[in-house]
Order: C-alpha cells, then sequence, then structure tokens
C-alpha cells in the first residue's frame, strides 16, 4: 500500500462536537434543536467486524446528507445514494445482510469501510474549499489507519479531489473521470459519479455504471 505519511498523535475520527468548521459546527447545531433525536454530528467511518486489518477498499463520499447520515449515524444510511451504494456492494461481495436504511439493520461490511471527505453536513450539500480542506486532517489518517488498503472508490470529484490531496500526489496527473483507474503506489483508485438521486435521476450515473466500478474493484483485488 502506497506510504501515507501520518502523525502517530492525528485522530481518524473527529470528536462528536467538533467545531472545527464554524458554519457547519452552527448548522449542525440547528438541526440538533430541531431533532434533539437524530445523529447531529460528524459521521463515523463504517467499519467491518474484523476492524482496520480487514479493510481492504475503501469508499469515500462527500458528506453526509441531512435526513440520511446526519440522521442516522452510519455514512450513506437513510437516503437514496445508499440504497444504490448497500445494493451494489452486496452484489459484489462487500457486504451482507439486508439494507434497511437503518443503523440497526444488521448490514455488515466485508473487506470494506465507507467514510466521506467532510465529517459533517453541509448546507445544501455543499462544503465550501476551506471545510474541505480542514476535514482533510480526518481523511489522511483515516486512508493510513489500513495497513491492508488496496483499493479507494471515489465518488464524486469533490471526494475524489481530496482524496489525491490526502495522498500527496499531484491532482493534475489524477484527475476526476468517472471509470478512470489510477495506480498510486501500491493502490488503486476507481473514481466514480457519485450514486445521488440527482445523479441517477439525470442519467449521469446509472445502476449499470455504477457496478461497472465495482466489478473493476473486485477484479483489481482479485
Amino acid at each position: 500500500m502506497l506510504n501515507v505519511s501520518v502523525s502517530p498523535a492525528a485522530p481518524a475520527e473527529p470528536v462528536h462536537d467538533c467545531a472545527l468548521c464554524p458554519r457547519l459546527n452552527g448548522f449542525i447545531g440547528g438541526w440538533r434543536s430541531r431533532e434533539p433525536h437524530w445523529f447531529n454530528g460528524p459521521v463515523p467511518t463504517f467499519m467491518p467486524p474484523g476492524g482496520s486489518d480487514d479493510v481492504r477498499l475503501l469508499i469515500i463520499g462527500l458528506a453526509p446528507g441531512v435526513r440520511g447520515a446526519n440522521r442516522t449515524g452510519r455514512p450513506f444510511t437513510g437516503d437514496f445514494a445508499g440504497d444504490l451504494l448497500y445494493a451494489t456492494l452486496q452484489k459484489f461481495g462487500f457486504s451482507r445482510g439486508l439494507y434497511d436504511a437503518r443503523p440497526d439493520d444488521g448490514v455488515e461490511l466485508i473487506g470494506s469501510a465507507i467514510t466521506n471527505a467532510v465529517r459533517c453536513v453541509p448546507p445544501e450539500n455543499k462544503p465550501v474549499p476551506a471545510e474541505i480542506n480542514t476535514c482533510r486532517q480526518f481523511l489522511t489518517p483515516t486512508i493510513g489507519r489500513f495497513a491492508n488498503l488496496a483499493a479507494i472508490v471515489t465518488l464524486g470529484a469533490i471526494a475524489h479531489q481530496s482524496t489525491i490531496k490526502a495522498l500527496g500526489v499531484r491532482l493534475a496527473q489524477h484527475p476526476f473521470k468517472h471509470g478512470a483507474h489510477y495506480r498510486i503506489g501500491d493502490l488503486s483508485v476507481f473514481p466514480s459519479y457519485h450514486c445521488s438521486r440527482y445523479n441517477t435521476n439525470t442519467g449521469v450515473l446509472t445502476p449499470a455504471m455504477f457496478e461497472a466500478v465495482f466489478q473493476r474493484v473486485r477484479q483489481d483485488l482479485a
């Protein structure tokens, strides 16, 4: 795997009341007042039962959705994007169990983990550059925590760009392009259009296109 340089003291997960990004912290604060029973905090990485050493594939999305992961506390859980992602993961052997859009639905990841480039929900699903850059202090050690990581799927241009920067290589040599396959050291990076409702409704991304990415990942890992 690529040797990502990370300080041993660098945390991979922000604290629940993280206030590094004032705009995001204020936005979440408003939802805590309106929906006190929601998760309403930086959403942690979803891990397989065996922990970090089992992870060979890391899926990196953009950020939690308001009524999705911000509500449930699990990446891609509770909104349309999760329907397509978890169905695809199961089809290619990266998860088990019936996804039911709840964090207690019993879904388990197999050799994979899911995280976001920005851990807190942004207004209108649009983090600003300063927030993306700030949250990379968690993305970099997240990538570095997986000793056996072999592949990364980046969902959307922002997630891809932040991942490439976290890996410490030139973005110009690894631009976002759906269906591409980049070799960075011993690590494979597979960019994909985000599996959002907007992208699927407009035909930017079809289920077949999305599945083709994970088929390539499965072949690469084999």
